[in-house]
Parts: structure tokens; C-alpha cells; sequence
């Protein structure tokens, strides 16, 4: 199984009373009045260092992602870190989730510069191509909520064949009229193209077009592993209703992770953290997450469920957390999985078999917590969790066929042997 460091950069100080002043953490939360460049100056550079560390310490990758105006993640271009990432002597993954495809015009830009990275890196680069947040597509972009999907169909349509035909060729789309499609540089994977990977709330077209395209499927979710299954079962079924084998690399999953020596040390060090992370990065106003018109019956019957059941697969649709126990976050709700080393080693297996999941994306910064926190909750997880777990698919025959060629960290037998690169020229 593949462990990804997944770093939100979030802004890690917000008052004690956000929820009562302020109406959400994204889009109106006053940028003047609660972003202090000095302190995102310090913010920024501590990103990269978690992420470097991380790196260092044997993840198989690290990940960034693109969220816009607000709090919760202001990593407005992971171009820009990815960059950082990518010029590292490194054979570990670089999955940026996004770029958010319907936010450039034209998408072109985001083919040439993935294939930049994935030059750079030497063919390292995860492509993820998330439909994107209601929040940051309609709210933040102002693109019209019904045209959401029809846009990103387009552009995604436009990234693969900038990547996989001989240009200049023109493009005649809805949204995208262009004489002359010819990017350069062109991506150093070309077998045929770095692997794409959908990012998701539980949507069923995304799980379809995750399958009409063999992609990888990742469920980014802050409900836990309880409340993700219902969710993961639904691609799962899809999967098989399109006739796939049940290679649990097609799947991804995002999880919050905290790890001390002993389960009493983790709730005493982590609880302040996880409380407020729920509390503050997690509150959005409902009239920003679901906006009419963006999401289609199917969408919201899965995300409200039944009569009677939680709704807590809803994105963002978590419950406040200032008020919950440990018990409740890490036992009841399994929203956070933390605890000791071996108590961290039970649940994550457990959590990954009952997912399915081949691609753990592991989130081991909360806003609030101090940079040794985090560095101490990195290794832990690095030195006394991973190497427990990365072998829980072993065994079974699978191979990983939506890794990077480049990334050839901790390559065995769940790699094929096509996923060794060539050499890079110095």
C-alpha cells in the first residue's frame, strides 16, 4: 500500500470566535482583517519543510492540492510548491490534487505546466483533476454552477489530447476555441500520459468517469472511514457494474492521522487541534456548499442518504467539533484516527481493508499545530506506522498501474515492471 504525506497548507491562526463573527472560512472570511502576510510568509515555508521531511522519510509521496480565498487552504496554485518538489533529487510521487480544470481558461495551461513538472521531476507527477469545490468553482470563479461538469468534461478532454496528439491541431470546443493547440514541453511520461487521479465528495458521475477512464478514484473526506464506506462501497459497485477488477489501487482515501507514544499522550497533545480544526477550518456556510444547480439528484441522494441516516457524507458536511470528546472523534464518529503507534497500525488496517483503498493520503497537519507537533507526528507516523502497513495488499497480485513511472520508491512486486523509468540525464 502507498502512504502520501497530503498537506493542506491551511492558515494556522484564527480567533478564538470565528464561528460567531464570521459566516464561513471560505470566500467572505475578510482577507485584510484575518491574513497577516508576515505570519503566511512563515506559514509557506513551513509547508515545505513538512513536506520535504515527509519526502525524506521514506513516504512513497507527498501532495498538494488547490483551494481558493479562504482559511481552511490557501494553496491557491500547488503548481508553485509542486515546483519546489519537483526540482528535489527524490523517487517519490508528487500528486497535486488539483489543478481544478474548469478554473483556467484555457486548460492548455495547466498541460503545460503539469508537463513541465513532471520534466522536471524526472516523471514523478500524479495529474489530479478534481471537478472542484462548489465553493471554489461557483462561489470564488463565478462559473455558472450547470456548467460546471460540461466545462470540465471539455477541458479534460483538450489536457489529454494537448498530451497524447502531435500538434498544432485546432479545438473546436463549446468553451475552448483554439486555432492552435501545441504546448511545449510535452509530459515525460508518455505511456501515454502521468496518471490522472479524480479527487471526490462521493459524487456517482464522478465515480463513472472515474471508471469510463480507468482513473484512480480518491474519496477526501472528513467524516472518517465509518462514514466514507457507504461512499467507497458506491464506486466500489460501480466499479464492477463496468466490468473492472477490484484492484484496490484504483482507490484513494484521505485521512487525518495523529500518533504519540500512548493513546493518553495523543488525546492530550492533539485534542486542542482536532477541536479546532473542526470548529473553524471546516465551517462553511451551507449556502456555499450546496449550491443549486451544481450538484444532480443522484450526487445529493448519496451525499443525504435515506430517511434516518447520517448525513455526514455530505463534503464539508462534518459536524462543528468544539463541543466532541476524544472519544467521540477517534471511537465514535472515527473521524481521526490517532492513538499510539499500534493502536494507529489497528485502525488504519482495519479502516484500509474496509475501504479498499491501495493509496492512503494521510493528513498529519492540523492547522493549529506547532511545527514540532507536526515534525514529531511525521516521524511517528514514517518510522513506527508506515512500515507496519504498506504491506497489507502484498500478496494478492495486484499491481499498481496508476503510479507515476518515475516514482520507483519502495518498488516490489505490487509495481509493474513498465513503472521503472529511464534514467534522467544530469
Amino acid at each position: 500500500m502507498k502512504s502520501i504525506f497530503f498537506h493542506l497548507q491551511g492558515y494556522r491562526e484564527l480567533p478564538d470566535d470565528f464561528r460567531e463573527r464570521y459566516e464561513s472560512i471560505w470566500a467572505t472570511a475578510p482577507n485584510k482583517e484575518l491574513c497577516d502576510p508576515r505570519k503566511v510568509h512563515q506559514y509557506l515555508n513551513w509547508n515545505i519543510d513538512e513536506l520535504e521531511l515527509a519526502d525524506d522519510l521514506g513516504f512513497d509521496g507527498v501532495g498538494v492540492n488547490e483551494h481558493h480565498s479562504n482559511g481552511y487552504s490557501f494553496s491557491g496554485s500547488p503548481n508553485l510548491a509542486a515546483s519546489i518538489l519537483a526540482r528535489k533529487k527524490s523517487d517519490a510521487a508528487i500528486m497535486l490534487l488539483g489543478n481544478t480544470l474548469v478554473q483556467y481558461n484555457p486548460p492548455t495551461r495547466v498541460a503545460e505546466e503539469l508537463a513541465t513538472l513532471d520534466c522536471m521531476s524526472g516523471g514523478r507527477i500524479i495529474a489530479g483533476m478534481p471537478v472542484g469545490s462548489p465553493m471554489d468553482t461557483t462561489i470564488v470563479h463565478g462559473i455558472t454552477p450547470t456548467e460546471v461538469r460540461s466545462r470540465y468534461h471539455e477541458a479534460h478532454d483538450l489536457i489529454k489530447r494537448a498530451w497524447t496528439e502531435s500538434g498544432p491541431f485546432p479545438f473546436n470546443g463549446k468553451y475552448n476555441k483554439l486555432r492552435y493547440v501545441n504546448p511545449w514541453p510535452q509530459p515525460y511520461q508518455q505511456d501515454p500520459h502521468p496518471p490522472i487521479w479524480l479527487g471526490g465528495g462521493g459524487s456517482p458521475e464522478t465515480w463513472k468517469f472515474a471508471t469510463d477512464n480507468d482513473y484512480v478514484y480518491t474519496y477526501l473526506s472528513w467524516g472518517g472511514h465509518k462514514y466514507g464506506k457507504q461512499l467507497m462501497d458506491g464506486f466500489w459497485q460501480t466499479v464492477e457494474q463496468a466490468g473492472l477488477d477490484d484492484n484496490p489501487y484504483r482507490a484513494g482515501f484521505a485521512q487525518v492521522v495523529v500518533v504519540a507514544d500512548t493513546d493518553a499522550e495523543a488525546e492530550k497533545i492533539y485534542m486542542p487541534h482536532i477541536r479546532d480544526f473542526y470548529d473553524k477550518a471546516m465551517y462553511v456556510a451551507p449556502h456555499h456548499a450546496f449550491v443549486p444547480g451544481y450538484f444532480k439528484k443522484a450526487a445529493l441522494q448519496s451525499f443525504l442518504g435515506k430517511p434516518g441516516q447520517s448525513k455526514k457524507n455530505a463534503p464539508f458536511g462534518v459536524p462543528a467539533g468544539r463541543d466532541m470528546t476524544w472519544k467521540q472523534h477517534v471511537e465514535e464518529e472515527a473521524m481521526v484516527i490517532g492513538g499510539s503507534p499500534a493502536t494507529v497500525v489497528d485502525k488504519l488496517t482495519e479502516a484500509v481493508k474496509s475501504l479498499r483503498v491501495g493509496h492512503l493520503m494521510v493528513i498529519l497537519q492540523l492547522a493549529t499545530m506547532t511545527r514540532e507537533q507536526t515534525e514529531r507526528n511525521i516521524r511517528l507516523f514514517a518510522e513506527q506506522v508506515m512500515p507496519k502497513i504498506s504491506h497489507i495488499w502484498d500478496g494478492h497480485g495486484y499491481q499498481d498501474h496508476w503510479w507515476p513511472t518515475g516514482a520507483t520508491r519502495n518498488s516490489g512486486p505490487t509495481v509493474p515492471q513498465s513503472s521503472v523509468s529511464p534514467e534522467v540525464p544530469a
